[in-house]
């Protein structure tokens, strides 16, 4: 089962941008898809974006047009690209796998941003 590693997020103003990262312990070339989630305070974690296995891109209506999803399989890394960022962006983010049988989680990386 691969693992995950966030890392990148931290304390940013609004208008600023973020990178996070997702580091896996394997090649991710094989699998389905990975995604991004985040947990704001008090409320439920939501998809924030995902990318296949072919590189096809879902987003969150909140964030089009600020964040960017990519991979780099020779890396063994998916990344989120946050620009002009909002308080409400504000949360702890996830990175999640899915294989054809399973879906892994990473253990977070928090995002603060200021207004």
């Amino acid at each position: 089962q691969v693992q995950l590693v966030e890392s990148g997020g931290g304390l940013v103003q609004a208008g600023g941008s973020l990178r996070l990262s997702c580091a896996a312990s394997r090649n991710i070339f094989s699998l389905v898809s990975m995604e991004w989630y985040r947990q704001a305070p008090g409320k439920q974690r939501e998809l924030v974006a995902a990318i296949t296995g072919a590189s096809f891109t879902y987003y969150a209506d909140s964030v089009k047009g600020r964040f960017t999803i990519s991979r780099d399989n020779a890396k063994n890394t998916m990344y989120l690209q946050m620009n002009s960022l909002k308080p409400e962006d504000t949360g702890v983010y996830y990175c999640a796998a899915d294989s054809d049988e399973t879906r892994t989680w990473g253990q977070g990386t928090r995002v603060n941003v200021s207004s």
